[in-house]
């Protein structure tokens, strides 16, 4: 197990150190100032990748699912940042019908991960559980496919170019994926909880025959 989690956290820093490389090479910057394919392929791969390796691996999916779910929910919180975008588009800097929607459903999503992590947590509160890590998949689903059209919903808004740029650039190439394989994997470790909560239901009725 060990050794899975010093391997995970080496491939994140060698991930996050190539989205960073590239974004100061601009190589994620759109020429049509929008959200462009390198963007799209570098948010998209490590998800691909990581579906991959948790479906043909046994000993990683295992790693993967004993990781604790409160931490990973917390890890959510940080989410709140996302009043970075409802700022920008206060000054014109990023669309609204981006930055409305994707900026409060972080803002959403990162202020009620404490909560759930807290209270939500457990084969008691499964349903509550996948439903709120739905609904943070929603809302990353949601920005990105904002951040695509947003040139074609509103030709005359502001550009999306600060998101393929630093610090921003940041976000859809490494925080979004990143985000996206915590909510999978909860969701993962969430589905085996009503077994593990029938079985106890077992013991209990077994043991009062």
């Amino acid at each position: 197990m060990k050794n899975y989690g010093k391997l995970t956290l080496g491939i994140i820093v060698v991930w996050f150190v190539f989205a960073l490389v590239a974004s100061a090479l601009h190589l994620f910057v759109n020429p049509s100032n929008g959200i462009g394919a390198a963007v799209g392929i570098a948010a998209t791969v490590p998800i691909v990748a990581f579906a991959m390796w948790f479906a043909a691996s046994p000993k990683f999916r295992e790693f993967a699912l004993s990781l604790n779910p409160q931490n990973l929910t917390l890890f959510h919180s940080w989410r709140v940042i996302g009043i970075v975008f409802v700022i920008l588009e206060a000054h014109r800097m990023l669309p609204a019908v981006f930055a409305f929607p994707a900026g409060y459903g972080d803002i959403f999503i990162g202020a009620t991960a404490g909560i759930v992590a807290a209270r939500f947590t457990g084969p008691s509160h499964r349903a509550s559980f996948i439903t709120w890590q739905l609904l943070g998949i929603f809302d990353l689903l949601n920005a990105v496919a904002l951040g695509i059209t947003a040139s074609l919903i509103d030709p005359h808004g502001a550009s999306m170019l600060p998101m393929t740029v630093l610090p921003l650039s940041l976000v859809p190439t490494f925080g979004v994926p990143l985000l996206m394989i915590v909510h999978i994997i909860a969701i993962a470790q969430a589905r085996s909880w009503k077994s593990v909560s029938v079985d106890a239901h077992h013991v209990v009725a077994l043991s009062q025959v």
